[in-house]
C-alpha cells in the first residue's frame, strides 16, 4: 500500500489567515525499535498528546517564535529548510503549546518539527509537500540543525496516523499498511521512566554507526538483508547489532499476525522480547528504565518494553482488562494524525 499523499486533513483552501494553527501528535511505537533506519519493519501509531503551532501573521519578513531560546535550531532549520523548497515564508510570530512530555520516548522532537512545517506552510499559503518528502525535511532538521540522526518513522507516525489503527511500515519500499489495534478491552500505556534522554548527545549516533559498520562488513545494503548466521561472523559488538535488528524485525510481522487474532497475551509475550532484545544485544536501556519494567511487571502487565531511542525515556506496557496501572502511567491509544485546526 502507498503512503497517503498528504497529511490528514490538511485542507488548503479557504485558509484563515488570521493565525494558523497545525497540530502534530507524537508517537508510541508498538514494536520495531532501531529497524527504521536499518530498511527495517516497524508497527507505530500516532497518540493523542502531540505539539501545536500557531503562525500569526506580522509584517515584515521575519519568523520569530517568542518564549523558545534564540536561534532556535528547530525553528531556524524548518525555516531555511522550507526556503531551500521554494516555499515563500511571510514574516510570522510562532507559538508553541505543548500536552506532550520531552525527552519520553513520545518524539516529541519529530512533533515540533511536523507542527512547524504544517504551519509554516499553512501561513505561507501552500500546500506542504508530500508526506515522504515532509518527513525527510523533517528528518534533515533534526539532523542537520540540532545533531541527532533520525530514521523517518517518527515522522511518518506523526502524519499518517489513523484512528485506531497502528501503521506497519516498510522503511525500504515506505509501504504503510494500517493494523487495526483491537485489543478487547486490553490497555497499552506508557510510564516515564525518569531517566531524560537526549539522542545527539546518547549512544543513538554510535549505534547508527555500528549499524552501517556491520552492513559494510556483511556486504550488504542494509541490515535489512542481513540474517542470524552473517551476523555470528561479525566482532562483538556489531554481532549482537545485528541480530537485534534481524530479530525485531520478524517481531513486527509477528505483533501484526497478534493483532489480527487478538492474540494479547502473545502480543505481550513479543514486547518483553523486544525489550530483552534492546536491552542484551542493543544494549539502550539504562537502570531507570529496567525499574520501570519492572513496575509494569508488577502491576501484571502482560508485557513490556523500552520505546523510543533507548537511552532512558519511557516503557509500552500492554496490561489485562480492569488491571490498575502503575503509579504515572498513562494510557495510549491509537489516533489520527497530523493536521490543521482551522
Amino acid at each position: 500500500m502507498c503512503l497517503w499523499t498528504r497529511p490528514a486533513a490538511v485542507v488548503w483552501a479557504s485558509m484563515n489567515p488570521h493565525g494558523i494553527r497545525a497540530f502534530a501528535p507524537g508517537r508510541a511505537n508498538l514494536i520495531g525499535e532501531h529497524t527504521d533506519y536499518n530498511d527495517g519493519l516497524c508497527l507505530p501509531f500516532a497518540i493523542e498528546a502531540g505539539i501545536t503551532v500557531t503562525a500569526d501573521p506580522r509584517t515584515g519578513g521575519a519568523v520569530s517564535a517568542p518564549g523558545m531560546p534564540d536561534d532556535d535550531p528547530y525553528v531556524r532549520g524548518a525555516v531555511a529548510e522550507l526556503r531551500a523548497a521554494g516555499v515563500e515564508l511571510p514574516g510570522c510570530t510562532l507559538r508553541v503549546e505543548s500536552d506532550l512530555p520531552q525527552e519520553a520516548g513520545l518524539s516529541s522532537s519529530a512533533a515540533l518539527c511536523v507542527a512547524l512545517v504544517l504551519a509554516l506552510c499553512g501561513a505561507a499559503g501552500t500546500a506542504p509537500p508530500e508526506a515522504l518528502e515532509l518527513a525527510r525535511l523533517c528528518s534533515r532538521v533534526e539532523s542537520e540543525y540540532t545533531g541527532a540522526e533520525t530514521g523517518l518513522l517518527d515522522q511518518l507516525a506523526s502524519l499518517l496516523g489513523r484512528d485506531g489503527h497502528a501503521l506497519r511500515l516498510d522503511m525500504r519500499t515506505f509501504d504503510a499498511e494500517p493494523v487495526q489495534v483491537g485489543l478487547g478491552g486490553h490497555v497499552l500505556a506508557v510510564l516515564a521512566s525518569g531517566a531524560p534522554r537526549v539522542l545527539a548527545r546518547s549512544g543513538y549516533n554510535r549505534r547508527r554507526e555500528e549499524c552501517r559498520r556491520a552492513a559494510e562488513l556483511l556486504g550488504v545494503e542494509s541490515l535489512r538483508d542481513a540474517d542470524f548466521a552473517g551476523a555470528a561472523t561479525l566482532p562483538d559488538p556489531l554481532d549482537r547489532r545485528v541480530r537485534h535488528v534481524v530479530s525485531e524485525n520478524a517481531r513486527v510481522d509477528a505483533a501484526v499476525a497478534a493483532l489480527g487474532a487478538g492474540d494479547a497475551r502473545t502480543l505481550g509475550e513479543l514486547l518483553d522480547a523486544s525489550h530483552a532484545s534492546l536491552r542484551d544485544d542493543y544494549e539502550v536501556s539504562v537502570a531507570a528504565v529496567e525499574r520501570a519494567v519492572a513496575a509494569c511487571g508488577e502491576a501484571g502487565a502482560l508485557g513490556a518494553r523500552i520505546m523510543g531511542g533507548g537511552f532512558g525515556g519511557s516503557v509500552l506496557a500492554l496490561f489485562p482488562p480492569g488491571r490498575d496501572l502503575p503509579a504515572g502511567a498513562h494510557p495510549v491509544s491509537p489516533s489520527p494524525g497530523a493536521r490543521l485546526l482551522c
